[in-house]
């Protein structure tokens, strides 16, 4: 078994990432029972929408990482408001999306995933994505590399594409599409668009399903940073297109910057169109 030390008293190792996996799975479990039934929707503050099934999972989330030998705290979408100045002074902790694709959900497409992510130092060490109507799982861990099981099949390892052979597979938001993406998509000559939801636009990446992810519109850090560890131990990266450098986490403000998602070779031939 393969140990990486991240300070002097924590390690991630495969038994860290299968209960991390376990806790995703349970979450999924619940969100799959609301799914079933004719539920509420409600809108928060932001006029985002959340469900019963958004809170019952973060519950389960939320007590079960409490319940690890590993005792960081806890950074949620549906946990309680964290002020900058109790958090910014975390090295470790979890950054979670209990139920990324809320709008997915509710029109049950299935494009709706578990996120769950340990962050070190701003930059994401592991990254468990559970996508629980598919019984699609991704993970991935800083030097161990990343994964994905579709069911109870083989897990495989997974890496991005190295290259783009002319035509771009490009993928986009069922929901988020906006002109600055029309105007993208504009300036170039050949590409192939591959439409869906939540944090699986970026495992997709990860994967080689697709080879970039442009998102040119708001996300949230919990919407990003599961799949962006993995994306990173599958060998690419999210590039902020403000910073112009890797996407960092536990900023003040919790709104993520637009960014290109995908491997560095081909974000750097793209960057130059946004």
């Amino acid at each position: 078994m393969k140990d990486i030390l991240i300070n002097k008293k924590h390690i991630i190792d495969i038994q860290l990432i299968n209960k991390i996996i376990l806790i995703a799975k349970n979450a999924g479990k619940k969100i799959m029972q609301v799914y079933q039934t004719e539920f509420d929707v409600k809108l928060k503050e932001d006029l985002s929408p959340v469900t019963k099934a958004d809170q019952l999972a973060n519950e389960i989330i939320t007590k079960e990482l409490n319940a690890l030998d590993i005792k960081n705290p806890i950074l949620s979408e549906e946990g309680k408001n964290i002020d900058y100045l109790d958090r910014k002074n975390w090295d470790m902790y979890w950054l979670v999306d209990p139920l990324d694709g809320t709008k997915e959900f509710i029109k049950r497409n299935g494009d709706f995933t578990v996120n769950i992510a340990l962050i070190k130092g701003g930059e994401p060490k592991l990254g468990v994505v559970y996508a629980p109507a598919k019984k699609l799982l991704f993970w991935g861990a800083n030097k161990l590399g990343s994964w994905r099981q579709k069911n109870d099949e083989k897990i495989q390892q997974i890496k991005v594409s190295k290259g783009t052979n002319g035509k771009i597979k490009i993928g986009t938001s069922r929901s988020h599409n906006n002109e600055k993406i029309n105007l993208f998509l504009s300036k170039l000559s050949d590409y192939e668009l591959f439409t869906m939801g939540s944090s699986l636009k970026i495992c997709r990446v990860a994967d080689g399903s697709i080879h970039i992810y442009p998102r040119l519109g708001p996300t949230m850090e919990w919407d990003t940073a599961a799949a962006h560890a993995i994306l990173k131990s599958a060998g690419g990266d999210i590039i902020d297109l403000e910073t112009n450098s890797r996407m960092v986490y536990n900023k003040k403000k919790l709104l993520n910057n637009e960014f290109l998602a995908g491997n560095i070779k081909i974000i750097n031939k793209l960057k130059v169109l946004t």
